[in-house]
């Protein structure tokens, strides 16, 4: 081979070297600062399947604060919306969690605009390396429960001091005044009245919290309103009498309301009662029931002392008296509307009243009507 040949070979290998060089060293530097690829995370298998069922709100959040999966209650509660939880205090419980891995369980106090704040529990823990898992329950029921039975404890020992301590006072004075046979007399006919009182008071307590767990609707049956209006006007007879208050009936005969006889008759028996409590001497007590084509209506109207109209909408609250030292007179608890608002909500009806102060009320109680009854127009006197 002559050198000339020689030489180009020697040439064209050197210049491929050269560029193999020039290529691998791109490469090298290509691959060097080369950003590597971002693992998306992934909700592990088996956990949409399982939040899907859940009754809890579950949210699961990645390590960007964005939501991957929510149950739907998650989204009905207000938790989430698209992608972004809405609590920034449950955000934060998220962050805390993915810095650490410890388990959080937490209250919270969630508010939306335009909507009432709720009440839940929060409990947060690590799922894998880069997600979070956070279960939130609705406790603002349970709290809601929670917080009337503590007035209703509240409120009962609030009114038993009442008269209790009216007895004591009494039987000391009567003590003391045991040589004074007409004090003694007065003494003890005004103990009798507080005893009778105490009595109502605790009868009405155990009434309404044997009604407030009793489901009307667990068992329904056709109620009779002509023996729910003859039982409740017998039962203010007695009290009737003694005032010369005259209690008439009216309205339709044959009337039926699907639920418990023993609620419906509590509800218009206190209806009846209160009307006879409130209404003054020689007056006139009217009860009526009429119907239409799906509900019954029971009024009971008095001709009594009336309710201030800035009264109206607090009568039906438990323990509330319009005037507590008038209502003293009467031996009243302020238990007995609360029995009839409850017999109303538990039936699906609804109770409402009229009234103009020293004119007299009328009382409504509104129930769904049995669909088997007869329209009877036959009307009473």
């Amino acid at each position: 081979m002559d050198p000339t040949t020689q030489a180009f070979l020697a040439a064209l290998i050197g210049a491929v070297v050269a560029g193999g060089a020039v290529l691998a060293w791109h490469v090298s530097d290509r691959q060097q600062y080369r950003i590597p690829p971002v693992e998306e995370p992934v909700v592990p298998a088996g956990v949409a399947t399982v939040l899907s069922v859940l009754r809890s709100s579950a949210v699961v959040v990645d390590d960007g604060d964005v939501v991957l999966k929510a149950s739907a209650p998650a989204y009905a509660l207000g938790l989430v919306r698209g992608t972004s939880l809405l609590s920034e205090d449950l955000a934060e419980l998220v962050r805390q969690v993915r810095r650490d891995g410890q388990i959080r369980e937490t209250e919270l106090l969630m508010s939306r605009s335009g909507m009432p704040s709720r009440h839940v529990t929060a409990r947060v823990a690590p799922l894998g390396s880069r997600l979070v898992l956070a279960l939130v329950e609705d406790r603002t029921r349970e709290r809601r429960v929670e917080a009337v039975r503590r007035d209703f404890v509240a409120n009962v020992s609030h009114e038993l001091k009442t008269p209790v301590g009216a007895i004591r006072l009494l039987a000391e004075a009567v003590g003391d005044a045991a040589d004074d046979p007409e004090a003694v007399k007065r003494f003890a006919g005004r103990m009798l009245t507080e005893s009778d009182r105490l009595s109502r008071l605790v009868q009405q307590v155990i009434e309404l919290s044997r009604l407030q767990g009793d489901d009307p609707l667990e068992a329904p049956m056709p109620v009779s309103l002509d023996d729910v209006i003859s039982v409740a006007v017998d039962t203010s007879a007695i009290d009737a009498d003694s005032k010369r208050i005259q209690v008439v009936t009216g309205g339709v005969h044959g009337l039926e309301v699907y639920g418990s006889q023993e609620q419906v008759t509590a509800a218009v028996a206190n209806l009846v009662a209160n009307a006879v409590s409130y209404s003054g001497n020689d007056s006139t007590v009217l009860v009526t029931a009429k119907a239409d084509e799906r509900t019954v209506e029971i009024s009971v109207v008095d001709q009594g002392i009336g309710i201030p109209e800035t009264e109206m909408d607090r009568i039906f609250e438990r323990f509330y008296r319009v005037d507590p030292a008038r209502h003293r007179s009467t031996g009243g608890t302020g238990l007995g509307l609360s029995i009839v608002k409850h017999v109303a909500a538990t039936h699906g009806g609804d109770v409402r009243v009229w009234s103009v102060e020293g004119q007299g009320s009328t009382f409504t109680l509104t129930l769904p009507r049995h669909l088997s009854s007869t329209f009877n127009q036959e009307a009473l006197l």
